[in-house]
């Protein structure tokens, strides 16, 4: 009897656990087998398309993603290229989490910005997540982690799955390529908030986002990354750390203009050429290697020793990431 007893109610507990668990998750989460089809929808979607008549890509991130595609309209300007379309989905510091509560909650709270074949930004505000997903049939995806859980495994391997799937459940297009972008670690002085996750050591966060990024390559079978920050770290360690930047106060902070954005001048630059050479490289066969943009137009500019180097670096950036897959 007391058996019986006891398995009745161990049965009533686990009901009520059940339906506190149920009431708990929203209706439009993801279970876990939906996690892992998104998984392989990642796996199976990562073939970047080849010498497509138009190419569209759309970055999903923060300010990390407008730090390193910010340029980029003027390189495939300097390249005679007029068949790419870009577009940014910006909100501040947003994380893969948050993008999935933007979704769910059809959120106006994304600056939305778009280059098409004259290379120039146009920027509408308000806009949402779905807005973009929705607005072209988007060739490639980027996604990144806000920066100060880049080198935090659990907060990627968490959400990934889930944007993943809003992602191929809302592209019109079926066949397009999830891409990572890899972002940089902070400066050596960055008064960052989230620096002393990382013991406040520059070095120990760029080793933490590298691991992030082997392991999404293991785990997600991503084999398209977008090195920007190797790129920063390569960049680090030449001229272009202590060369003259606008305004000058850059100086101070590794290649960024404030402790972890990037500087106008040297770190956009950089970054815009290493999404360049990742992206349009492999997609329309042109590096930029050979690219002369300096970005003239801006009230950045650089010489053209400064410039030859941050492609120089670009090109090795992507080169090593691409033997590490």
């Amino acid at each position: 009897m007391r058996r019986l007893l006891a398995s009745s109610f161990t049965l009533v507990l686990s009901i009520l656990a059940a339906g506190i668990l149920a009431a708990s998750v929203p209706a439009n989460s993801f279970s876990a087998g939906d996690a892992l089809s998104a998984g392989d929808a990642l796996s199976a979607a990562n073939a970047l398309p080849q010498r497509p008549d138009t190419l569209r890509i759309l970055a999903v991130g923060n300010s990390f993603s407008d730090d390193g595609t910010e340029y980029l309209p003027n390189l495939l300007e300097a390249a005679g290229i007029h068949n790419v379309i870009l577009a940014r989905l910006y909100i501040g510091g947003c994380s893969l989490e948050r993008h999935c509560s933007e979704y769910y909650g059809n959120l106006h709270e994304y600056r939305y910005s778009k280059s098409g074949p004259d290379n120039k930004w146009v920027v509408t505000r308000e806009q949402t997540l779905l807005h973009g997903l929705k607005d072209e049939p988007w060739d490639i995806i980027t996604i990144q982690q806000a920066s100060g859980f880049s080198g935090q495994y659990e907060t990627i391997s968490r959400w990934l799955p889930e944007l993943v799937s809003i992602i191929r459940k809302e592209c019109t297009n079926p066949a397009v390529a999830i891409v990572w972008h890899q972002t940089w670690s902070y400066a050596r002085n960055s008064n960052h908030g989230d620096f002393p996750k990382y013991g406040n050591d520059q070095e120990r966060m760029s080793e933490a986002i590298q691991d992030c990024v082997d392991r999404l390559c293991e785990d997600f079978g991503i084999c398209t990354v977008i090195p920007s920050g190797v790129a920063v770290d390569m960049a680090r360690r030449t001229r272009l750390n202590t060369a003259g930047e606008v305004p000058p106060s850059c100086r101070l902070y590794d290649l960024t203009r404030d402790g972890f954005h990037l500087s106008y001048q040297h770190g956009r630059y950089l970054a815009a050429c290493t999404w360049f050479e990742a992206l349009i490289r492999p997609t329309l066969g042109i590096s930029v290697k050979g690219n002369r943009s300096r970005i003239l137009d801006t009230d950045y500019s650089i010489s053209e020793r400064d410039a030859r180097i941050c492609r120089s670096i670009a090109v090795k950036a992507v080169r090593q990431s691409c033997r590490g897959k």
